[in-house]
């Protein structure tokens, strides 16, 4: 890359639920001052959700993984080459894509196999031919580098994070997407996050096992039902939500398997059920924060995105626990929700292209700072 002007890249997020990519074209100064320059995203099929979300509960074969990786990467560039085009712009102008990929598995806990120790993660939608089909130089593979260096792998954004909010006063931005994860910003203590549990995973799920919706759009379903109190003891009685940072989770956890258990002890009323797994997200943010953020400060604000900042039900709820903690969306700073973590992925591949560390080791737990990202030329 040239050091002599703005540099254009594209950032491509599909996360944990699995309905879709969204990207984000962003135009990186020499000083990382980042501007969203255009936004566009592209849904998964029926059938490719439906295989995606098979594999991420362990029930998809090899060969679905195999041509699944090849099917994304075609997806995620037809989602770049419309991006382009909405944006008014050439490919040649394009300096690098950086993709998150499709998380397939994610196993942060280290296993043994014939005496060897290893963690692992699996993102698919493979970077080849992303660069192939787009004419652009790709990025991918984040999350390996930081697992091999004794990583969680997660969470990267914090990284970004740290570029887009600056560290000049305490700020918590919450993500809430498939899985809930936090960044803590402040001039006093070093940057540190963690995943706070199941964001809208649980609530997409219920909310399609018993409405027919892909979503509960605005906690339209969630105002009419009630919270069951004695449901959602049981279901804060995850040890996940006791375990000290860093740590990261997704579905290998939160498994259709496992909201099914947990449905056995369900309310009647659906209503009353998206209610309640909706006030499982906000008091599982909560409560991580009462047992691992505020014992080392206390926000002045805090800072939501992903899909769940549109649900109303969810941030009204939320409000009230943190009652005086002023919550703000990523929008109130001219970022869409919808669109941050793509960003964050374009920030990411910026340092990567430059062969600079983009890792923040008190974040995923990694022994030192590392370069993530794999490259295929173009």
């Amino acid at each position: 890359m040239t050091d002599t002007k703005n540099t254009l890249a594209i950032g491509l997020m599909s996360g944990t639920s699995l309905d879709g990519v969204d990207a984000c074209l962003v135009e990186i100064s020499e000083c990382c001052d980042v501007k969203i320059k255009e936004t566009y995203s592209l849904d998964y099929g029926k059938d490719i959700q439906t295989k995606l979300f098979e594999m991420a509960n362990n029930i998809g074969s090899i060969k679905d993984v195999c041509i699944m990786n090849f099917i994304l990467g075609e997806i995620y560039a037809n989602c770049t080459l419309e991006l382009i085009k909405k944006a008014g712009i050439k490919t040649k102008d394009v300096e690098y894509i950086a993709s998150h990929g499709q998380t397939i598995f994610h196993h942060p806990k280290s296993t043994d196999c014939s005496g060897i120790q290893a963690n692992s993660t699996l993102q698919i939608g493979d970077i080849s031919v992303i660069s192939d089909k787009t004419g652009i130089t790709t990025i991918g593979d984040f999350r390996t580098k930081d697992m091999s260096a004794g990583g969680q792998g997660a969470p990267l954004v914090p990284f970004a994070d740290e570029i887009i909010f600056k560290r000049n006063k305490t700020r918590a931005i919450q993500n809430i997407g498939g899985i809930g994860n936090v960044t803590l910003l402040s001039p006093d203590v070093e940057t540190f996050a963690f995943d706070t549990g199941a964001g809208n995973m649980m609530i997409d799920y219920c909310t399609k096992k018993f409405f027919h919706k892909p979503f509960d759009k605005d906690g339209e379903l969630a105002f009419c039902g009630h919270v069951d109190d004695n449901w959602l003891s049981y279901l804060l009685d995850e040890p996940y939500y006791r375990q000290t940072p860093p740590k990261t989770t997704g579905r290998e956890l939160f498994s259709s398997e496992y909201i099914e258990e947990k449905l056995k002890r369900a309310p009647d009323n659906p209503y009353d059920i998206i209610a309640t797994v909706t006030a499982l997200s906000a008091h599982s943010i909560f409560d991580a924060y009462k047992n691992f953020i505020f014992p080392h400060a206390i926000p002045e604000e805090i800072v939501l995105g992903g899909g769940g900042a549109y649900n109303k039900f969810l941030t009204t709820y939320l409000q009230k626990l943190f009652k005086d903690i002023p919550i703000k969306t990523h929008e109130d700073f001219g970022i869409p929700n919808k669109y941050k973590e793509a960003m964050a992925f374009a920030i990411l591949g910026y340092f990567t292209m430059k062969k600079l560390p983009n890792n923040i080791p008190s974040c995923t737990g990694a022994k030192r700072p590392v370069i993530m990202g794999k490259v295929s030329y173009q």
